[in-house]
């Protein structure tokens, strides 16, 4: 049984990458190295991906910063099935971002992002062209009371507003995200792209279940022939839960893995107009992620 997802949830998968970039890796990650695996049910086909990440923050004055970013995600698609097309050209994806953010405080617990986030996302199988290039970018506004010493309760209040290139929508779209430490076992984390529910068994060691979402966007430079139309791009969107562990070597230093199973997949080859094509293999299937970041 195939499974087909509207557009409109691979938009917001798209969207929500955009997100988890600034509010999760800028806000906080100076460094990342993450490894994904998702071997497909009943079939031979694999999706790696490897990711590399780096923020530099710039202090401009008192409490104001500069954030320069870059990050790498290479995408392994081992398409071992038997597809009605050559399926070399989809082997190796990349996506290369370069950010430019700033922060600054707007009050005494409020905090505004601005976040500007060029793209290549492509094969890469010959010249660069300006299809494989995309424009992302953000306004957050940020209530940060986390380390706040007057609350039993402390928390953190993400509210933005992204604008995706890849999504084909011409205006942008509303974030939230939404943190509490309960107490000193639980916290929680309510929003998207990401929402879990942490237990702590002390501050370096914590386990969490988890819901996500997870995907890419990419132009492909050699288009193919499929079913007598063009393909131009491919798109993976999924939604996937399970368990997580993070342990802290240091305040700065922490291990994370996430083991799970998709529980929405919907893996595509569309043309010029984003019309769907072709439907790669679909069925849900086992979901790691695992990484080491150095975090503020």
């Amino acid at each position: 049984m195939i499974i087909r997802f509207p557009k409109c949830y691979t938009i917001v998968v798209v969207l929500t990458l955009c997100c988890i970039h600034f509010a999760e890796a800028q806000l906080t990650d100076l460094a990342r190295l993450e490894y994904s695996f998702i071997p497909s049910s009943k079939s031979e086909d694999q999706y790696t991906r490897l990711r590399a990440l780096v923020n530099y923050p710039i202090k401009i004055k008192d409490k104001d910063y500069l954030v320069l970013g870059a990050e790498y995600n290479r995408i392994i698609l081992n398409l071992a099935d038997n597809y009605p097309f050559n399926t070399d050209a989809l082997n190796r994806l990349h996506i290369i971002d370069l950010s430019l953010g700033y922060t600054f405080k707007t009050g005494k617990n409020w905090r505004l992002g601005l976040k500007v986030n060029p793209r290549i996302a492509s094969t890469l199988t010959s010249k660069l062209s300006s299809d494989d290039i995309f424009l992302n970018g953000g306004v957050f506004a940020i209530k940060d009371r986390t380390d706040a010493k007057d609350l039993d309760k402390p928390y953190r209040l993400i509210l933005g507003l992204t604008y995706n290139t890849t999504a084909g929508i011409p205006f942008p779209l509303p974030f939230v995200s939404y943190y509490r430490r309960v107490n000193n076992k639980w916290s929680f984390s309510a929003g998207v792209p990401k929402s879990n529910l942490k237990y702590f068994f002390s501050e370096k060691s914590m386990l969490q279940v988890f819901t996500a979402l997870d995907g890419y966007f990419a132009n492909i430079q050699q288009p193919l022939l499929v079913n007598q139309r063009i393909v131009n791009t491919i798109s993976l969107s999924l939604a996937v839960g399970g368990f997580g562990y993070e342990y802290c070597f240091t305040k700065h230093l922490v291990a994370y893995s996430y083991i799970g199973y998709t529980f929405r997949l919907n893996n595509v080859l569309r043309n010029q107009n984003r019309d769907e094509v072709f439907q790669l293999d679909d069925l849900n299937a086992f979901y790691l992620r695992t990484g080491l970041k150095f975090k503020i």
